[in-house]
């Protein structure tokens, strides 16, 4: 069992340092509201541009949208210039934004060509530059998200923690890759534990991350003070309320069972539909369907007719057809084991929160 202990950011303090991670066309507000209903310690926003928030396009306000649920609200911004990014900072700071998240690690193509995300790590200075400009125009905490570098014979994550720790930043978080992995291979957890010993402020251990094994042999390998999820999330809102239980107890939470799974994925879809308009949101959430059904029986012919389907009402019913004679039969099935489960622990499995 993991010490667990509350995560401590600037003035802020986070019961269960089991975060949720930044991930572009995922994370949106709807998908925060239900990971943070479930029980993570803190969501963060999905990856903004710095130069869109002070152009407020539409693209940018859906992506800033938020909601009181999932306070404290976190916000990640890239970019790449130091005046630019201290000004967006400064904007969201004031529409109540209570964390500013500095992304350094996005590998993507289009971002590292624009000497943005991880394409940083390979300029110490300039990333110095705009980690100094970002705390001076805030009053609150920040943060750095990177990785252990830019390839194998440059992970200078350690180098570039201990300079963000110099320019005021309250908590580096460290996905165990470098920028020339992507996501290929494997996270590399010891490595997090140099950044660990190189800063006295906090750190959070991030990658491959898919059960609470994982997360728990994460932060024994680094020593990390918390742990990020991403992708072991997809389809699974309630998975950080499960490490954190698993980190805290040493035994597993059950997961929601067929019903509640089908429960949320409706609140979900109802969430997609009020963020995104009916027609965006249709579109949007096939990939989360998706990743919800994944691995239950006949999960592939559903997905390929929930991708032929234009209307909200006919996606609901088919998910409505779907899950009831799986949950009727889980149910039965379940019935003994949960009896002699509860006869063994006082552990209660989650269930769906109430509304998104």
């Amino acid at each position: 069992m993991t010490t667990l202990k509350p995560l401590q950011v600037g003035p802020l303090s986070i019961a269960d340092p089991v975060l949720l991670a930044p991930m572009s066309g995922v994370t949106d507000m709807p998908f925060r509201r239900l990971v943070k209903g479930f029980g993570a310690g803190l969501v963060v926003s999905e990856m903004v541009a710095s130069r869109e928030v002070l152009h407020d396009n539409r693209r940018t306000r859906e992506l800033l949208r938020r909601s009181r649920d999932e306070k404290p609200i976190a916000l990640q911004l890239a970019g790449c210039e130091p005046d630019v990014m201290a000004e967006a900072a400064k904007m969201s700071e004031d529409e109540g934004v209570a964390l500013i998240d500095i992304n350094m690690g996005c590998p993507a193509k289009k971002v590292v060509n624009g000497m943005a995300g991880s394409a940083l790590m390979r300029d110490e200075g300039k990333a110095g530059r705009i980690l100094e400009a970002v705390v001076n125009a805030v009053s609150r905490p920040v943060t750095l998200k990177m990785r252990t570098g830019w390839n194998d014979d440059n992970r200078n994550a350690p180098r570039l923690a201990k300079i963000a720790e110099e320019c005021g930043i309250a908590m580096v978080t460290v996905h165990g890759r470098t920028r020339c992995q992507l996501y290929r291979g494997s996270a590399d957890w010891d490595f997090i534990a140099k950044v660990k010993e190189a800063v006295k402020i906090p750190v959070i251990g991030n990658g491959d991350v898919t059960s609470e094994e994982d997360a728990s042999e994460l932060m024994r390998r680094s020593g990390a003070d918390g742990v990020m999820i991403g992708r072991g999330a997809y389809g699974k809102p309630w998975f950080p309320a499960q490490v954190a239980y698993y980190l805290r107890h040493g035994k597993k939470l059950p997961a929601p069972g067929l019903a509640e799974q089908r429960a949320a994925l409706l609140h979900h879809y109802d969430g997609l539909l009020s963020h995104y308009g009916v027609d965006v949101g249709v579109r949007v959430a096939r990939k989360h369907i998706a990743w919800y059904c994944a691995d239950l029986p006949g999960e592939r012919e559903f997905r390929a007719r929930i991708n032929r389907m234009d209307e909200a009402a006919q996606v609901i019913n088919e998910i409505e057809q779907f899950y009831l004679p799986l949950a009727d039969m889980a149910d039965i099935a379940d019935t003994a084991s949960r009896a002699d489960m509860a006869s063994k622990t006082t552990v209660a499995p989650l269930a769906a929160p109430a509304a998104i």
